[in-house]
């Protein structure tokens, strides 16, 4: 596979992710206020399609991938979320739980895509792990509202969510692989197609009173402040930055895309914040110091070992 430098216009898209999927968990926060998970999976994905498909083409690859994806990045990812910010998992301590994606990446993409991890990422590993385990001391202490706030259901939830997203990037840069005119923006918004029924099925069997969408008048019983969010959670997090997020993954390797997710929970902390008047405290700053040194780590670490940050395994001959 061939090594590409991540170039300005690549660093402003990554770090434009970062800040639209941190502020991305108070969206959800708010939206589940008046919505369940698998209602809230199926507005969000209806605004994400709504009204592009009718201007963008089908992308022209193989349908399979375009299902794949919309299963693992929506029914999936998604599924597992919102079920976790509803069941017990506060929007902060998600934030971060979702970066584990950056492991689960690493290990699909040694067994799927034969890339393997330098030194120096590695070494990123090691201070996200670190970083990881800090937030996480604010979370087994019972005498911490945080801790009160989460539930084992949850974090389990909130892990499985993490390893869908990281399948997720597995499909996209094989999708990317097997089609020579990838269209990264026609790939988000068709495969955003797939979960809507699904997750409205999910709502008719699971949701206590969802015939009550049925009529008009609970529809505009929702507060406005909801539907902004679900616009939010639509267009910007799911159109916008996961078109960015796949373009950045056609261009780059798989497990060189991923550890820019580390920036995610810095912004998620920092909504929690001043949206939701979550504190921060020492262990989530010690968390935070160690997931900006593993992202440096990862993106300049190599120049200074003077090896690529990723290199194909060599082929095996049977």
């Amino acid at each position: 596979m061939r090594h590409a430098r991540f170039t300005p216009r690549d660093l402003l898209a990554a770090l434009a992710v970062v800040v639209i999927w941190g502020l991305n968990f108070v969206a959800m926060k708010f939206a589940l206020h008046d919505f369940t998970p698998f209602q809230l999976g199926a507005a969000r994905f209806a605004a994400a399609v709504l009204p592009l498909v009718f201007f963008i083409r089908p992308p022209r690859l193989h349908w399979k991938w375009v299902v794949l994806f919309g299963l693992f990045q929506g029914l999936g990812q998604f599924g597992f979320l919102f079920m976790a910010l509803k069941v017990g998992m506060t929007a902060a301590l998600a934030s971060v739980l979702m970066q584990t994606q950056l492991f689960f990446t690493a290990i699909f993409s040694f067994v799927l895509l034969r890339e393997r991890a330098t030194r120096a990422l590695q070494a990123g590993l090691l201070l996200a792990a670190l970083g990881l385990a800090c937030f996480a001391m604010n979370y087994i202490a019972p005498h911490l509202d945080t801790a009160r706030a989460t539930t084992a259901l949850g974090f389990v939830l909130n892990l499985g969510a993490a390893a869908m997203w990281a399948g997720s990037n597995i499909v996209a840069r094989k999708a990317q692989q097997a089609t020579p005119q990838f269209d990264a923006l026609a790939f988000v918004v068709w495969s955003s197609l797939v979960p809507i029924v699904p997750f409205i099925a999910l709502s008719m069997v699971f949701d206590d009173g969802a015939t009550r969408w049925l009529h008009l008048a609970s529809w505009r019983a929702v507060p406005l402040s909801t539907w902004f969010a679900i616009a939010y959670l639509g267009w910007a997090a799911t159109t916008g930055a996961y078109g960015l997020w796949t373009a950045l993954l056609k261009r780059h390797a798989a497990n060189r895309v991923a550890p820019f997710g580390l920036g995610v929970p810095v912004v998620g902390l920092a909504a929690g914040m001043l949206v939701l008047g979550e504190s921060v405290t020492a262990w989530q700053w010690a968390g935070i110091a160690l997931v900006v040194a593993a992202l440096a780590c990862v993106l300049f670490g190599d120049r200074y070992l003077n090896k690529k940050s990723f290199q194909p395994l060599p082929d095996q001959h049977i």
